[in-house]
């Protein structure tokens, strides 16, 4: 399948993921929406919206499975195509895990051990991170890094439109981790271009100001794919350097997922100083500290884009230079991946007036 092909059809996803969230938002209006959710979980807008994209996200995605099925034609014994069908599971258990907690608000601990299942999953199918060279140990650090980013990306879906444009440019920066290898790596450029697609044709709903939020149903199934391709494409991938060592796989995962690393870590060690559990929703995260400041909704919005951009840039140079040279570029990309954390976390200390945050973040 030639790329222009494949470019008409990630745009006729779009098209499609736009009209289904189009028609959800004509034909529902309280689904997703939690009316009686404590104050400590209400989100950054003011008034209550559907969060019912992520439906549109798992349609597209299956659809994109489906495509690739009719096109490729596997051979499903093959040890690829199990993979595959790994993480089509995890997507799913992601997926009705977040639905039923829009649906019912679920306790915490539930979301949890489903999360933890995700990860368990990916190891029965062989998904498994490859750093330490122990078989345990790897296998901890898999399930860790699965739940952490599927609370770190449902963590992050706190104001119009971050998440999505977050989860766009991860998923670019794994097509660019693939080698744009369309023979070897047909199914997660389809999988992962489709999803792209179902993003974009949700961004136009969920762009500041927002007529509807993708939910749980959408940040969980989004944090378990991007698990799994985080591990795939940049934990263990070969096509980036035939040397790949703990530092250079350091260097690429916090860089591909610095945006939500770093607001991870600054609610965490925020609220811990404060005596305060890191698990509960708030509006102290790096996106409202940003607002605080002064930037306005869209003004966070193209913040969180540049620095994306300048992830996405740094990542596509790191494939395009000779091995001898990635050695110091592995540098320059912690040395970035640390001066993005550190300029978010001292977001927090730019508070421009405390009415401002009083009112907003006391709620």
């Amino acid at each position: 399948m030639s790329i222009t092909s494949l470019i008409l059809v990630f745009i006729l996803f779009a098209g499609l993921s736009a009209l289904f969230n189009f028609l959800f938002l004509k034909w529902t209006k309280t689904l997703g929406t939690k009316n009686l959710a404590p104050a400590e979980e209400l989100r950054w807008s003011s008034s209550y919206k559907p969060a019912i994209g992520g439906i549109s996200f798992y349609i597209i995605f299956l659809v994109s499975y489906v495509v690739y099925l009719f096109l490729n034609n596997p051979e499903f014994m093959a040890k690829e195509e199990l993979t595959h069908l790994g993480v089509l599971i995890v997507v799913t258990l992601g997926f009705f895990t977040g639905l039923a907690d829009d649906a019912f608000n679920t306790v915490p601990w539930l979301k949890l051990s489903a999360q933890i299942a995700c990860g368990i999953i990916m190891l029965l199918f062989d998904v498994r991170i490859e750093f330490f060279e122990n078989i345990y140990l790897d296998s901890f650090l898999t399930i860790f890094w699965t739940v952490a980013v599927m609370n770190s990306i449902n963590m992050l879906d706190n104001m119009d439109g971050i998440t999505t444009i977050v989860s766009i440019f991860i998923l670019l920066a794994a097509a660019i981790g693939s080698g744009l290898n369309l023979s070897s790596n047909f199914f997660y450029t389809f999988i992962c271009g489709g999803t792209v697609s179902a993003l974009a044709g949700f961004l136009l709903f969920n762009w500041h100001p927002s007529k509807i939020f993708m939910g749980d149903t959408g940040s969980q199934m989004i944090g378990a794919l991007l698990a799994a391709i985080g591990i795939i494409f940049f934990w263990n991938n070969e096509l980036i350097d035939t040397q790949h060592t703990w530092y250079s796989k350091l260097a690429l995962v916090i860089t591909a997922f610095v945006i939500p690393i770093a607001d991870s870590l600054t609610v965490t060690i925020n609220r811990m100083r404060r005596g305060q559990s890191p698990f509960v929703g708030g509006k102290d995260h790096t996106t409202h500290h940003l607002s605080y400041a002064g930037l306005s909704d869209r003004q966070v919005a193209l913040v969180m884009i540049s620095i994306s951009t300048l992830s996405l840039t740094l990542i596509t140079w790191l494939y395009n230079v000779e091995d001898e040279t990635k050695t110091w570029l592995y540098s320059v990309l912690l040395i970035y991946s640390s001066i993005v954390i550190a300029f978010l976390y001292s977001s927090t200390l730019w508070i421009k007036s405390k009415t401002v945050f009083e009112s907003k973040y006391s709620k």
